[in-house]
């Protein structure tokens, strides 16, 4: 008898004597929503299940447009017929200021093979020494381009690694400053 509590808990009336309260209702267990069963249909819903709805009929959409290819894309800048889209936030194309700058830097020097044909043909009557005149330029560097609109900015940085690259960046960014006006 150590182990009986003193009654039911105060929310519960008291039950008849030698009646389980664990039990499956007398109705079936759709008779009352008991937790964890579902409540017959028709009924109330009970926690954790909601009221089933019959399905709708899908509603007759309007097709919608199709999305253009961008004219123009810079880094993550996009350029869709009146609009530039960038990671800021849209903004508009007419009266957007573009900015581009050249953070690139083009080196000169002598390639290795050079030097090793210069050595290797030195002792005929110096020729091989006309093999340092051979130059190798390599371009590395970003060009940053940046756009103010709509009182958004944006600015992102090019990877390139030639000068045609960076001349073709430029050309783009002045092609969107003739559409942008």
């Amino acid at each position: 008898m150590a182990n009986q509590y003193p009654g039911p808990p105060p929310e519960q009336p008291p039950g008849q004597p030698g009646q389980n309260p664990y039990a499956t209702p007398p109705g079936g267990p759709y008779a009352e929503g008991a937790y964890g069963y579902p409540t017959a249909p028709g009924s109330t819903p009970v926690y954790g299940y909601p009221q089933a709805t019959p399905p709708q009929p899908y509603a007759q959409q309007q097709p919608q447009p199709a999305f253009a290819a961008p004219l123009l894309t810079l880094g993550d800048i996009a350029v869709n017929g009146d609009t530039i889209v960038s990671p800021a936030g849209p903004m508009p194309l007419r009266g957007a200021v573009w900015t581009a700058t050249d953070m690139s830097r083009t080196e000169e020097r002598i390639p290795p093979h050079a030097i090793v044909l210069a050595i290797l043909f030195f002792l005929l009557c110096f020729i091989g020494l006309l093999f340092l005149l051979m130059k190798e330029r390599t371009t590395t560097g970003f060009v940053q381009v940046s756009v103010n609109s709509g009182g958004r900015h944006h600015s992102t940085m090019i990877p390139v690694q030639s000068r045609n690259q960076v001349v073709h960046v430029l050309n783009q960014v002045s092609y969107a400053q003739s559409i942008s006006m």
